[in-house]
This record gives structure tokens, C-alpha cells and sequence, in this order.
């Protein structure tokens, strides 16, 4: 009797052993397969997106970004109490729209790198120096939190935050003085986003451009008479003051493109 009952538990480690060690087998590789389809179909929406963005013109391509984000900016607003206008203009500059090769890849709107605390996935690209690293998402609207939980979770941005939120002049300004981007143009670039695409709607505001006017009538008025310096050309000249190098030509009676230093010039 003890020896039946010996058998019969052999055979069952023996089947037990077996049936495990099949189902160890089998289980990556299914694991694998899902893995690969489920990559394979983040890849295909990917290239999708990246051929209805190219289709588009630059004016198209800003608005689509307005329309498909306005909502999500909004809910971060109420959230964090940052301008809704301020975050779409970001998302827009900082994205090409939603068409740089972060945003696409690695669902990056906002340019922010990785800095010590971040423990998600990351993505390399050159930028202020080779081979950065930035932050990696699962999908835009992580980005968007994760922009939010950025400016409301780093010291140098808490002044900001005592700023009114219908302030988009004061918030382009703070974000450049906290250093947030390298570019000294940055507050212009996005005042000139929220004004132009009237982004200021979305915080229940209306636009400030009176005060940049009398700014801008004074920049023009200081400018008018311009002396060339070293290195200048028609078209930094045109970059700098917004005008077209047949506009400077035209103002100056300037048969072709050639500057003298010390030449003066009617901007």
C-alpha cells in the first residue's frame, strides 16, 4: 500500500513539474509577442501623425495644436494655476506645434530635460550642448502634467506664482528671468503666440498689448536712425527689427545688398 501511494505521488510531482516548466516556456514568448505589436502600433500612429503634421501648412499646423490641447491647458489651469495661455504658447514654441522630432518621438512638448530627480524613460538629442537628455512620455497630455508639476515644484519658478493668472506679459518675462530657455527672445516669442492666436480667451482674460505698444513705439522711435556696425547685414537687420530687406533697401535707396560700418540707415 505505502509503495502504490509513493508511486502515485512521483507521477504527480513528475506531471506537476512538467506542466509547470511548459508554462514557464511558453509565457515569454507570448509576453514578447504583445510587446512587439503593441510597439509596432505606437511606431504606426507615429509616422501617421508625423505625415498629417508635414501635410499641413505652419498656419494649420498651430491652430490643430490650439484646438487639440485648448482642453487639456484649461484642466491644468484650474489645476495649477498656471495661465492656460501661457502653457499652450509654451507647448506651441517649445514643440514646433507638435511637429519637433521630441514631440513626435518621445511626446516631449515642453523641452524638458531630465535633471537628476527624474526616474522615467529618456531620449537623447543635441541642443544647448550634444546628446541631452530628455525626458521621454507616454502620450502628450503626461507632458503636459509633468510641465505643471514642474514649474510648481521648482523654487525658482515660485514668484511666478504670485503673479496674476491673467498675466501673460508678467509669465513670459518670469519664465525667461527663471531660465527656463537660452533664448533672450523667448518672452517675445511667446507673447507674440498668445496675442496672435488671442490664447489670453482661455484664461478668462483679455489682451495687454497696450502697454507693449507704447514699448514698441519707443523701440522704433530710438531706432529709426540706425548705424551699421561690424558684422551686420541686411538680413540680421531684417531679423532684428522685423522688416523686409526690400523694406531697409527701399527706406535707404540701397542699390544692393553691401553695408559700410558707420553707415546710417532708416529702419
Amino acid at each position: 500500500m505505502k509503495l502504490v501511494l509513493k508511486n502515485k505521488l512521483v507521477i504527480s510531482l513528475i506531471f506537476l513539474l512538467t506542466f509547470t516548466s511548459c508554462s514557464i516556456i511558453k509565457f515569454p514568448f507570448k509576453a514578447v509577442k504583445k510587446v512587439s505589436k503593441s510597439t509596432a502600433i505606437k511606431k504606426n500612429k507615429s509616422v501617421q501623425l508625423e505625415r498629417f503634421l508635414k501635410n499641413m501648412s505652419s498656419e494649420e499646423r498651430k491652430k490643430w495644436y490650439i484646438k487639440t490641447y485648448s482642453s487639456i491647458a484649461t484642466e491644468q489651469m484650474k489645476k495649477y494655476k498656471i495661465p492656460a495661455s501661457i502653457i499652450l504658447a509654451q507647448g506651441l514654441v517649445e514643440s514646433g506645434a507638435g511637429a519637433s522630432n521630441l514631440a513626435l518621438k518621445s511626446n516631449n512638448h515642453f523641452g524638458i530635460k531630465c535633471h537628476q530627480e527624474w526616474r522615467g524613460k529618456k531620449v537623447y538629442h543635441d541642443d544647448d550642448k550634444k546628446n541631452e537628455c530628455f525626458r521621454k512620455y507616454k502620450n502628450p497630455v503626461e507632458s503636459y502634467k509633468d510641465h505643471s508639476e514642474f514649474l510648481t515644484t521648482r523654487g525658482r519658478y515660485s514668484f511666478l506664482f504670485r503673479l496674476p493668472i491673467k498675466d501673460y506679459v508678467g509669465w513670459s518675462k518670469g519664465l525667461s528671468k527663471a531660465g527656463y530657455a537660452t533664448d533672450p527672445k523667448y518672452p517675445e516669442k511667446l507673447i507674440s503666440v498668445i496675442e496672435r492666436y488671442s490664447l489670453w480667451k482661455y484664461d478668462g482674460s483679455k489682451k495687454q498689448s497696450s502697454k507693449n505698444k507704447k514699448e514698441k513705439k519707443k523701440k522704433v522711435k530710438d531706432d529709426a536712425n540706425y548705424t551699421v556696425r561690424k558684422g551686420d547685414t541686411l538680413y540680421s537687420l531684417s531679423k532684428k527689427y522685423n522688416i523686409s530687406i526690400d523694406e531697409i533697401k527701399k527706406n535707404n535707396n540701397l542699390k544692393n545688398n553691401q553695408l559700410s560700418i558707420g553707415q546710417k540707415l532708416k529702419i
